[in-house]
């Protein structure tokens, strides 16, 4: 079992470990703590997660979602293409669901920078910006 308190309980459709891997092979640092066929305890980048071969009786939604704070637009792309293939989906401002149904936002470090900034003009500028894309495109923030 994780040491930390409180870790997220992923429900799969039976297909807990292919998901795992399938996080294990996007993620440089991650790695499977324990497989009981029933339950996978898993690391990603420091963070604990379960995945439980639920069964079909409950299905992902944009309720809860994974935030991945990134540096940089060649992480962002990294992430953003590696989680939306295979079956994944596109949404708005950043956000986007992987072949499993978990929605992720993909947050450049550089976003978080311009929609806070002191400047009134460059926040609102920046979040009209972010409202038009996808993924989001650090490059396109700044006037």
């Amino acid at each position: 079992m994780s040491n930390h308190k409180i870790y997220p309980c992923l429900w799969f459709n039976h297909n807990a470990q292919e998901a795992v891997q399938y996080y294990c092979s996007i993620f440089k640092n991650a790695k499977v703590l324990s497989d009981s066929g029933m339950v996978v305890m898993f690391e990603l980048n420091d963070s604990t997660f379960m995945g439980l071969n639920g069964g079909p009786h409950f299905q992902f939604n944009e309720s809860i979602s994974m935030v991945l704070n990134c540096e940089g637009q060649d992480e962002v792309d990294y992430y953003w293409n590696a989680l939306t293939a295979d079956g994944g989906q596109e949404s708005q401002c950043g956000w986007l669901k992987d072949k499993f149904g978990i929605s992720w936002q993909i947050v450049p470090m550089e976003l978080m920078t311009y929609v806070g900034h002191a400047d009134p003009e460059i926040r609102e500028y920046a979040f009209q910006e972010m409202l038009k894309m996808k993924k989001i495109e650090i490059h396109k923030l700044t006037k």
